[in-house]
Protein backbone atom coordinates (compact mmCIF):
# COMPACT_ATOMS: atom_id res chain seq x y z
CA UNK A 1 0.00 0.00 0.00
CA UNK A 2 1.17 3.54 -0.63
CA UNK A 3 2.96 4.84 2.47
CA UNK A 4 1.34 8.27 2.09
CA UNK A 5 -2.07 6.62 2.39
CA UNK A 6 -1.00 4.69 5.49
CA UNK A 7 0.32 7.91 7.05
CA UNK A 8 -2.95 9.66 6.34
CA UNK A 9 -5.00 6.81 7.79
CA UNK A 10 -2.80 6.55 10.91
CA UNK A 11 -2.99 10.31 11.46
CA UNK A 12 -6.79 10.18 11.25
CA UNK A 13 -6.74 7.67 14.10
CA UNK A 14 -4.33 9.94 15.98
CA UNK A 15 -6.62 12.92 15.40
CA UNK A 16 -9.48 11.05 17.04
CA UNK A 17 -7.45 10.40 20.20
CA UNK A 18 -5.67 13.78 20.27
CA UNK A 19 -8.07 15.29 22.80
CA UNK A 20 -7.78 12.41 25.28
CA UNK A 21 -6.53 13.77 28.61
CA UNK A 22 -4.45 10.63 29.21
CA UNK A 23 -2.04 10.42 26.28
CA UNK A 24 -0.60 7.11 27.42
CA UNK A 25 -4.07 5.60 27.15
CA UNK A 26 -4.54 7.35 23.81
CA UNK A 27 -1.35 5.73 22.47
CA UNK A 28 -2.51 2.33 23.67
CA UNK A 29 -5.87 2.89 21.95
CA UNK A 30 -4.19 3.95 18.71
CA UNK A 31 -2.12 0.78 18.74
CA UNK A 32 -5.16 -1.32 19.65
CA UNK A 33 -6.98 0.07 16.62
CA UNK A 34 -4.02 -0.61 14.33
CA UNK A 35 -3.56 -4.12 15.70
CA UNK A 36 -7.27 -4.90 15.39
CA UNK A 37 -8.12 -3.40 12.02
CA UNK A 38 -4.94 -3.16 9.97
CA UNK A 39 -3.61 -6.21 8.15
CA UNK A 40 -0.17 -7.44 9.20
CA UNK A 41 1.52 -6.17 5.99
CA UNK A 42 0.12 -2.69 6.65
CA UNK A 43 1.38 -2.75 10.26
CA UNK A 44 4.80 -3.94 9.13
CA UNK A 45 5.01 -1.22 6.51
CA UNK A 46 4.09 1.60 8.90
CA UNK A 47 6.37 0.19 11.63
CA UNK A 48 9.28 0.08 9.19
CA UNK A 49 8.51 3.63 8.14
CA UNK A 50 8.68 4.77 11.78
CA UNK A 51 11.61 2.66 12.94
CA UNK A 52 13.83 2.86 9.87
CA UNK A 53 12.83 6.06 8.11
CA UNK A 54 11.94 8.20 11.12
CA UNK A 55 8.18 8.48 10.71
CA UNK A 56 8.19 11.93 9.11
CA UNK A 57 4.63 13.23 8.77
CA UNK A 58 3.10 11.04 11.48
CA UNK A 59 1.69 12.56 14.65
CA UNK A 60 4.01 12.04 17.60
CA UNK A 61 1.38 10.02 19.50
CA UNK A 62 1.01 7.71 16.51
CA UNK A 63 4.77 7.24 16.25
CA UNK A 64 5.01 6.42 19.95
CA UNK A 65 2.08 4.01 19.72
CA UNK A 66 3.72 2.21 16.84
CA UNK A 67 7.10 2.01 18.57
CA UNK A 68 5.66 0.85 21.88
CA UNK A 69 2.56 -1.19 21.19
CA UNK A 70 2.29 -2.41 17.60
CA UNK A 71 2.09 -6.18 17.12
CA UNK A 72 4.07 -7.64 14.23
Amino acid sequence: MDIKRLISMANQIGDFYESYPNQIQAQENIAKHLNSFWALPMRKQIAEYVNVQGGNGLHQAVQTAIKSHIQL
